[in-house]
Parts: C-alpha cells; sequence; structure tokens
C-alpha cells in the first residue's frame, strides 16, 4: 500500500488517479489486486479523504477499478472474455454524466420503426427457400445510388459480417493486409483471428495517403481495407481527387496484381460527404459495403455489399450454405425507410445536425487553443500529451471518451477518440474540459 503512495507525485483527484491508471498499465497493480482504503491514503499523502474518493470515483468510471464495498476497491479483472482484445475495451461502459466513448449514433436521431413497422407487416417476407437473396425493388434502389456499377449487389448482416465473408474468400494463414492507421479495433482484431499481418497505412484530411500506400504494396498485400468516408476513428472523408490517386497507385503497382480493395462506408447515410469509392477507377478490384446501422439502426442489422460478379457469385453461394439470406422481411423494412419522405426527412435532419455538432465542438476547441479540423460524422480524433491522464481526468469530470491504442495498427502519439455525435448542448464546456484534459 505504501508503495501507491510513493508514487504519487501530484496529490490532485488527476493526480492520484493518474498514478493508478499507470501502475495498471505498467503490471505493478495486477487485476484482482486491493487499493488503499481511502482513509488511508489520505491519511499518507496528508490529504483529504474526499480527494482520494473523488480519484477513485474517476479510476471507477473509466473501468479501471471496482468497489466490493466494505471489502474495499480492487483493480478490475477482464470479465467479458469472449470479446475480442480490442472490442473489450471499447465496450467495458461504466456511467457516466457524458458518454462519448461508444462510437454509437444518437438514439433520438434514429427514424422511429413503427411506421415501417406497420406498413411492411402485410407484405413482407417469403415462403420459398430459393428466392433472390435480394429483393428487386430493394436492389434497383441501391444500385442507382452506388458509387459505381459492381457487377453484383447481395445484401448480408451489417458491415462487419460483410467484412468478415469477404476476408474468408480472400485470406490464408500469413497473408498481409493493408489497413488505415489509426483504424477500426474490430478489423484488427479480425484480421489477428486469420493470422495475417497487418501493414499501417498512415492518413491525411484527405484519407489514406498515396505515399504511404505506395510502401505499402510493396509487400505484396492480399486485401487493403479502407473506410472512405466518416472515418473511425478520424471523422475523416475521402474525396474524388484523392480516391483517383489511390486507384493510379495500385494499378501502377507490380506487387498488387491480385489485391482486393475492401471499402467500409459504415456510415453513408449520415455522412455529409458524398459517396465516394475506388470501384469508379478499378471496379474489378473493389468490394463496397454500405452499412445502414448509424442511420437507420444498429438493430436492423443490414448492409449492402456490391463488388465484381466473379467474386460477388463465390460470396453469394458460400452464404447459401450458411444463412442463405438476409431476412426478406428486413429488406422490405429498409426499402420503406429508403423511400418513406418522412423517415427520409429524419435521416436528413440527423446528417445536418451531426455536422453541426462537430462543426460546434469543433469552434470550441479552437476557441481553447486546439488547431482541429472539422470532422465528418459522429466520431472525432484528437492528439492528447497523455492518453491515460486524459481519459482519467474527464472521467473525472464525468465524460468518457475511447482511449486511442486500440484504434493504432501500429504504435505512435497519444490520442483518444470522442463520438461527438451524442453531444447534444454545452459544446463550449465540454470542449473547454476535452482542451483542459488533453494538455495536462
Amino acid at each position: 500500500m505504501k508503495s501507491v503512495a510513493v508514487a504519487v507525485e501530484d496529490p490532485s483527484p488527476s493526480g492520484i488517479a493518474g498514478t493508478i491508471a499507470r501502475l495498471i498499465a505498467s503490471g505493478d497493480l495486477a487485476p484482482g489486486d486491493r487499493l488503499p482504503t481511502v482513509r488511508e491514503l489520505a491519511a499518507e499523502l496528508s490529504v483529504s479523504p474526499a480527494t482520494v474518493s473523488h480519484a477513485w470515483q474517476a479510476l471507477a468510471g473509466v473501468g479501471l477499478i471496482v468497489s466490493r464495498g466494505r471489502s474495499g476497491s480492487f483493480v478490475r479483472a477482464e470479465r467479458t472474455t469472449w470479446l475480442p482484445p480490442r472490442t473489450r475495451n471499447l465496450t467495458e461502459v461504466p456511467v457516466a454524466r457524458l458518454d462519448l466513448s461508444t462510437g454509437t449514433p444518437d438514439p433520438l436521431l434514429l427514424p422511429d420503426m413503427g411506421p415501417a413497422l406497420s406498413r411492411v407487416s402485410s407484405r413482407a417476407g417469403t415462403q420459398n427457400y430459393f428466392d433472390e437473396p435480394v429483393i428487386p425493388e430493394l436492389e434497383a434502389l441501391l444500385l442507382a445510388s452506388w458509387p459505381f456499377q459492381p457487377g453484383v449487389l447481395t445484401i448480408v448482416d451489417g458491415a462487419m459480417d460483410a467484412i468478415s465473408r469477404t476476408l474468408d474468400l480472400l485470406l490464408k494463414f500469413g497473408d498481409r493486409v493493408a489497413v488505415e492507421n489509426p483504424g477500426f479495433p474490430p478489423v484488427f482484431d479480425l484480421l489477428d483471428h486469420y493470422g495475417t499481418e497487418r501493414i499501417p497505412v498512415e492518413l491525411d484530411a484527405e484519407g489514406m495517403r498515396p505515399d504511404s500506400l505506395a510502401e505499402a504494396l510493396h509487400r505484396s498485400p492480399a486485401a487493403i481495407v479502407l473506410q472512405p468516408r466518416t472515418q473511425n476513428p478520424s471523422g475523416v472523408s475521402m474525396t474524388v481527387e484523392r480516391a483517383y490517386e489511390l486507384a493510379r497507385v495500385i494499378r501502377n503497382s507490380h506487387n498488387s496484381e491480385h489485391t482486393i480493395v475492401i471499402e467500409d462506408d459504415h456510415s453513408g447515410e449520415i455522412s455529409s460527404s458524398g459517396d465516394v469509392s475506388l470501384g469508379a477507377f478499378l471496379p474489378d478490384r473493389v468490394v463496397h459495403i454500405r452499412s445502414f446501422s448509424k442511420s437507420h439502426g444498429p438493430d436492423l442489422r443490414i448492409a449492402a455489399v456490391g463488388g465484381p460478379k466473379a467474386f460477388m457469385d463465390r460470396f453469394i453461394a458460400r452464404r447459401i450454405l450458411g444463412p442463405g439470406w438476409t431476412s426478406r422481411m428486413l429488406q422490405t423494412i429498409l426499402y420503406d425507410l429508403l423511400t418513406e419522405p418522412s423517415t427520409v426527412a429524419q435521416v436528413e435532419l440527423a446528417r445536418t445536425t451531426y455536422r453541426d455538432r462537430q462543426v460546434a465542438i469543433a469552434d470550441a476547441l479552437r476557441a481553447n487553443g486546439w488547431d482541429v479540423m472539422t470532422a465528418d460524422g459522429i466520431n472525432t480524433w484528437l492528439r492528447v500529451d497523455d492518453e491515460r491522464d486524459a481519459v482519467v481526468q474527464l472521467a473525472a469530470a464525468g465524460i468518457r471518451v475511447a482511449a486511442g491504442t486500440p484504434f493504432l495498427s501500429s504504435p505512435g502519439g497519444q490520442f483518444i477518440r470522442v463520438t461527438v455525435g451524442q453531444i447534444r448542448d454545452d459544446f463550449a464546456a465540454v470542449g473547454a474540459q476535452l482542451a483542459a484534459a488533453g494538455t495536462a
């Protein structure tokens, strides 16, 4: 117990919490270790019990410690062992006054499902196992708005289902895959599951950097996984000019003759940017995925996938041997949501609201001395002086954010991801708290 007090240099609530967080990160405090009581540590540090209590509350708020009543406080042990490691870091969600850690849409901005359910109940579904996997009216609607002409388009159960099924057909153990850095942790977990080597490709304000991709292609990756707009975590959306540059780099590389591009357009309908795809320049090399979870509801579990005919025929044939198809009842609901004027207006309102929130928080951060870009979608990515200290300090203020480490494909820098889409008001105050924690 004395070692904890000895390690504390700053006896403020944030200083004590930061010390404990660093001891946990270094392994000096292990899962299950009992911490000093509030009164014991307060006496050793010559501070009030309230000071230590506030530090303990901050640590509990970010899931690092847990209180067991009279038994004391303990370093939290991992509980959700069935989750992949990086995903697990994103799912422990203790109570916070303002939870900006989840990467999920504001539930108040999702369209009302009730009217759609009542309208489709009499005509949805099928009794035939051998109907086409996609209902014709939904297929025609999606093809009309697709960013390139795919050979075949089908429907699956969400973006990660689409990515997983695409990688199933592409990868062998030991293959290399080029990924964004930073990127989406569940994709990294999935690639680790396949036994692949990730090649990080750096980003700038327009998406993947062509020079970084060219360097990655020297290692002959089997696939390139990227998010063309509202990139998670950065909020970057790719420009048409950048898509053309990246396509040119791939076309001119002697080591990428068989490389397939997988595009995850996970937030399409709520993005303020146009639907851009390398498929407009490399139609035979791109599998494009569009999810409707963030725009219309996570529990819809629907995404569309379009790509080269030869590849998509294999994709659909393999899926027939498993789930077969995505419920045509759900497809009918999605078609209704995409065509009903009132629902279209709700999604349009969500898109402009998220944009306004991004502008407001970016303005607030700039007012506090941070030179930040205005992100697209619901997330933004902030460089901080010390990631763990920033997370703990914000937790002490009642704000939960996601630590940046799980999003990094290669080490470098300290970051936090903030789900700005969940901020409904008081942008100036939240921006000030983010800035104060980031430069501590």
